[in-house]
């Protein structure tokens, strides 16, 4: 095949001698650990409810929590003015010890966000200062900033949703933006990451493209993510403890009174379900996507077997448990391990065709 204009023209746009673009993909790589983190403590803050423990947000003062028990006691004053205390929490008689330990969890995981917010945007802002960021990489760079400002104010206004009427948990629709958003967040830091290993050992490749075979394994696995979000947000974990079947039966019974859109995205028996056995065609899919990189990028391949074959054990033994708190926040961590394989995939998948059309 004759070498292609297109991809001389990028690696020469991209060539800068200036580029640290080793230090860059080591700093991402640590950013990408504290996403990591973060999703694995949504996911204890959500099994633990305690997501509606603190009813403000304020970005200074919000750093530290409270140091006196008059500060303690109003904060459970706050809480105790929620619907989900009202309704819920009220019910079982809380102390405020068990507030506390709801409180914390909360707390903890805004203070991983704004730590997150300063271990991204401060070296980004040296690596700029310095020049050192590689030629046509400042827009990425400041668009996944951007992106993790909004996942954070997502993050508020699934709180917010949990605060008003008779409402005793967040909106499930807007916990599945907040959490499908931060593992869109770890898939561009592990894209860019690939990028500029790429880069420090080519310097001046171009990054590398999406092709049609990574994009729809991303499809697959997206639905897959959205309904585990659903699952979660609904409790609809619940609905079962028995796998393969449900409740005895292989299709659980489904009440398709109120509609079919409000029944395939509210009822948690048909969520489940879904949930159970779209994740099987999500198997197909990242099997295909890593047999594609096997020859080239052997690791990657393994990372993604090893992460979805992990996924799936957790998911039954969560359901079988009987949603045990650390059995699920296992699952979610390793969702969000998956979610950073298959960018890794992907990348060398487009990396594999860039190299064949510049055959």
């Amino acid at each position: 095949m004759a070498t292609s204009a297109l991809p001389n023209e990028l690696h020469e746009s991209h060539r800068d001698p200036f580029a640290r673009p080793l230090a860059i993909a080591r700093w991402l790589e640590v950013v990408a650990a504290f996403v990591v983190v973060i999703v694995l403590v949504g996911g204890i803050t959500r099994l633990t409810e305690s997501g509606l423990s603190i009813t403000e947000w304020n970005v200074a003062t919000g750093i530290l929590p409270p140091l006196n028990d008059a500060a303690w006691q109003e904060e459970f004053a706050k809480y105790r003015a929620t619907p989900e205390y009202r309704l819920e929490a009220s019910v079982g008689g809380m102390t405020l010890a068990d507030f506390k330990f709801i409180f914390f969890w909360e707390w903890f995981h805004r203070l991983l966000a704004r730590l997150v917010g300063v271990v991204y945007a401060v070296p980004l802002l040296w690596f700029w200062i310095k020049g050192v960021i590689p030629r046509g990489f400042k827009p990425r760079l400041v668009g996944l900033l951007a992106l993790g400002g909004l996942q954070g104010l997502f993050g508020w206004l699934m709180v917010q949703s949990g605060l008003v009427g008779d409402m005793t948990d967040v909106s499930h629709f807007r916990l599945s933006l907040h959490l499908l958003t931060a593992l869109l967040l770890l898939a561009g830091l592990v894209w860019t990451t690939r990028d500029m290993r790429r880069i420090a050992r080519e310097p001046g490749v171009a990054p590398a493209p999406f092709t049609v075979a990574s994009v729809i394994v991303a499809a697959v696995l997206f639905i897959q993510l959205l309904l585990g979000a659903w699952v979660a947000g609904l409790n609809a974990g619940h609905a079962a403890y028995d796998w393969p079947l449900m409740n005895g039966r292989l299709i659980p019974e489904i009440d398709w009174s109120s509609g079919f859109f409000w029944t395939l995205t509210h009822d948690p028996f048909l969520l489940h379900f879904l949930h159970r056995w779209w994740a099987w065609i999500a198997v197909i899919a990242l099997v295909w996507l890593a047999r594609r990189v096997r020859k080239t990028d052997r690791l990657a391949s393994i990372l993604v077997h090893s992460a979805f074959g992990l996924m799936v054990l957790l998911g039954i033994a969560t359901v079988l448990s009987g949603v045990s708190l650390w059995m699920a926040a296992m699952h979610q961590l390793t969702g969000a391990l998956l979610v950073a394989a298959t960018a890794w995939a992907m990348h060398s998948d487009g990396v594999q065709r860039q190299m064949r059309q510049a055959q």
